[in-house]
């Protein structure tokens, strides 16, 4: 996948001939084309949840058996294949968008030396990656991705923990709730995940939009320029790999369920079940996420590059609100990122979680439905 996508990058380039601005033009009509097939795409990707949903219900309510119940779980691993082919089309646009806006990062730092009055020699200088603040800033790209995706994971964990604790809350202070005496509290549940949802997007978002800043006015316009190349080589392999694995395993899944393997309540179901549940997050909140991750950062970078140039060169040049910047923007990320690995995974009422909540072991993935 990402040597195709790479291979469309490249053949919209050559269209372009000699001229750089015909080529990145033709990069950004190759992503407008591909957006054409968006109807087939979101139809495909509905498909997903919907037979996934269907297999669900079925199963909890025990009132669809054998030729129904195969043709739904057929339908659901079909559903997550779907699924993982219209990622990689979003990740291959991603991408196009990306490489068209790292063109345009690239127009807009020779535009703002030229307004500063500084020679194009210092910018081919500055653009050179045999520099070592370039290299930083290309490992730093290749990084961030990485920080975006634990964060993701991590955020889903605490949300389905938090769940997890409140349903067992509700399971011991209603017991009727088994034998259908009482109804449970849905609303708290969708209450935890849209305010989890909500709190745990400030990290990533944080990181996405100050981490471009923190490089750039740390290490000046070619270290951010190589900082958005690490990241986009990064990024499409990660979210490939992510979409991808995280199908593999949730079919995987599947396939133990409809006795292959030893079927239900064996170890490779007990497997599968773990490798589902780490497949999920994978496929379905950090692999889509580094999209628009790519798209934001690219897009601070070209807001950002002739501030960067007038503080970096000519008569305005001010080392100090160069650091000020950075030193914000780094201390903001970091405190970010701390607060948010602090809080703790609650479910359960026996043992302490890192941020004071309540925790114990989770239940046996074997016995999971």
């Amino acid at each position: 996948t990402a040597l195709l996508i790479s291979l469309g990058v490249y053949g919209a380039f050559l269209l372009g001939g000699t001229s750089i601005m015909l080529a990145l033009f033709a990069v950004a009509l190759a992503g407008t084309g591909l957006l054409t097939t968006v109807g087939v795409i979101v139809a495909m990707d509905t498909f997903g949840p919907v037979s996934d949903n269907a297999q669900g219900i079925a199963e909890m309510s025990g009132d669809v058996t054998g030729a129904g119940a195969q043709v739904l779980t057929d339908l659901d691993a079909v559903g997550n294949t779907t699924k993982a082919i219209t990622k990689g089309i979003a990740i291959a646009t991603a991408v196009l968008a990306a490489a068209a806006l790292f063109g345009s990062y690239r127009d807009a730092i020779a535009t703002a030396v030229e307004e500063v009055g500084a020679g194009a020699g210092e910018l081919g200088l500055s653009l050179d990656i045999s520099q070592p603040n370039n290299l930083v800033g290309l490992i730093l790209g290749a990084a961030v991705v990485f920080l975006f995706s634990g964060l993701a994971i991590n955020a889903v964990s605490r949300s389905a923990g938090s769940v997890v604790y409140e349903v067992r809350r509700q399971f011991r202070e209603r017991p009727g709730i088994m034998d259908y005496s009482e109804k449970p509290e849905y609303g708290r549940v969708v209450d935890i995940c849209t305010r989890d949802a909500l709190r745990e997007l400030a990290t990533p978002g944080l990181l996405a939009v100050l981490a471009p800043i923190a490089v750039g006015f740390t290490l000046g316009v070619g270290a951010l320029g190589s900082y958005l190349a690490g990241a986009i080589a990064t990024g499409t392999l990660m979210a490939v790999f992510l979409a991808n694995s995280g199908g593999a395993w949730d079919n995987a899944k599947k396939l133990v369920e409809d006795g292959h393997h030893g079927g239900k309540g064996s170890e490779a179901h007990a497997a599968t079940v773990i490798g589902d549940t780490v497949g999920d997050p994978f496929k379905d909140t950090a692999g889509p996420a580094i999209n628009p991750l790519l798209k934001v950062m690219n897009l601070v970078a070209l807001l950002i590059a002739p501030a960067i140039v007038q503080f970096s060169y000519g008569a305005d040049a001010n080392p100090w609100v160069r650091a000020l910047v950075a030193v914000v923007a780094i201390g903001i990320v970091v405190v970010a990122v701390y607060v948010s690995k602090r809080r703790g995974i609650a479910v359960g009422d026996d043992d302490a979680s890192g941020d004071g909540g309540p925790s114990v072991p989770a239940p046996d993935p074997a016995a999971a439905p």
